[in-house]
């Protein structure tokens, strides 16, 4: 009996650590060094396109080395984590990694990253792309780096307040297209004012933010392609559409505003902008979001700046 059931612990344990183990993605050290990851929401929703390590010699653009990390997000990706956050359900859709393991509780770090934007890339603002982020566990992200109306962007969200909320552009959207940007960035964790997140693209220090860094006791990295408020795009494309609907269905005060807002090209609240497409999506001429796809290269962490430096 005893031996059965060591045998039976032996080969749970395989199956258990071999399953586990799929789940990870440790980079090549070409493309990064410093982290583990894992895909987020990691159920059939994670399709093979959307994260692939892709060679020079195929064709595809390269900072440094052999390699590089392409990201493709199509109309319809999303899917579920395990806790039942379904991003189909919320408006949603990404291909990200995530680090696992040893999230950052306190100190000074090192990031960097180089992104490239392919020369047809789009920006489907009011849509927000999100190409990264620091995340608390149980908690907001604290530092997202998004693709808003005038181009790349860092916004910082400390805490849920709104009033916590900041934005500040670091590339136009001309500035990005069809070359490499180089990201670095020095970050202190904290939740005291002796924290700090400075931010240089290309060599030049764009961002000097120094307070508290989070609210939360544990913070962790994302990179990839998450895009949020599928409906706002489509409403806003088809705009014209969208008062011919209300014309004919009718709308409320608050659906009116959104639909000022959507003119204006400004968020007309994720809620609202939701019921706007439910209610008038058949008026549409598309419900279809152009493709999104972008480039990762020397993506790297670590506790002094020459262990993020990039690889020739």
């Amino acid at each position: 009996y005893c031996m059965k059931k060591f045998f039976l612990i032996i080969i749970i344990f395989i199956f258990s650590t071999s399953a586990y183990a799929k789940k990870f993605i440790k980079l090549p050290k070409d493309v990064g060094s410093g982290s583990r990851y894992t895909k987020s929401l990691t159920d059939k929703g994670y399709k093979k396109h959307g994260f692939q390590i892709v060679n020079k010699e195929d064709g595809h653009p390269v900072r440094a080395g052999n390699q590089s990390i392409r990201f493709e997000v199509r109309h319809g990706d999303c899917g579920m984590d395990k806790d039942g956050w379904s991003d189909c359900k919320n408006d949603r859709e990404r291909h990200e990694l995530s680090t696992i393991g040893s999230p950052m509780s306190s100190g000074e770090y090192w990031f960097s990253w180089s992104i490239y934007f392919p020369k047809d890339h789009q920006n489907l603002y009011p849509l927000s792309n999100a190409f990264g982020q620091f995340h608390q566990k149980d908690g907001n992200p604290v530092f997202m780096f998004k693709e808003l109306k005038k181009g790349y962007t860092i916004v910082r969200t400390i805490t849920d307040k709104d009033s916590d909320y900041h934005e500040q552009n670091l590339l136009t959207n001309d500035e990005v297209l069809g070359k490499w940007s180089d990201i670095l960035i020095n970050v202190k964790w904290s939740k005291k004012e002796d924290g700090f997140f400075k931010i240089w693209v290309n060599d030049e220090l764009k961002y000097n933010y120094v307070g508290p860094t989070k609210s939360k006791q544990k913070v962790y990295q994302k990179f990839g392609i998450y895009r949020t408020g599928i409906s706002r795009y489509l409403n806003y494309i088809n705009i014209d559409k969208v008062e011919k609907c209300f014309n004919e269905k009718g709308k409320t005060d608050k659906e009116y505003k959104a639909f000022v807002k959507l003119k204006l090209r400004k968020f007309p609240g994720h809620q609202t902008s939701i019921d706007i497409y439910k209610k008038c999506k058949g008026y549409y001429e598309t419900n279809n979001v152009p493709t999104t796809i972008i480039y990762f290269d020397e993506v790297r962490k670590g506790k002094s700046k020459d262990k993020v430096g990039i690889i020739q």
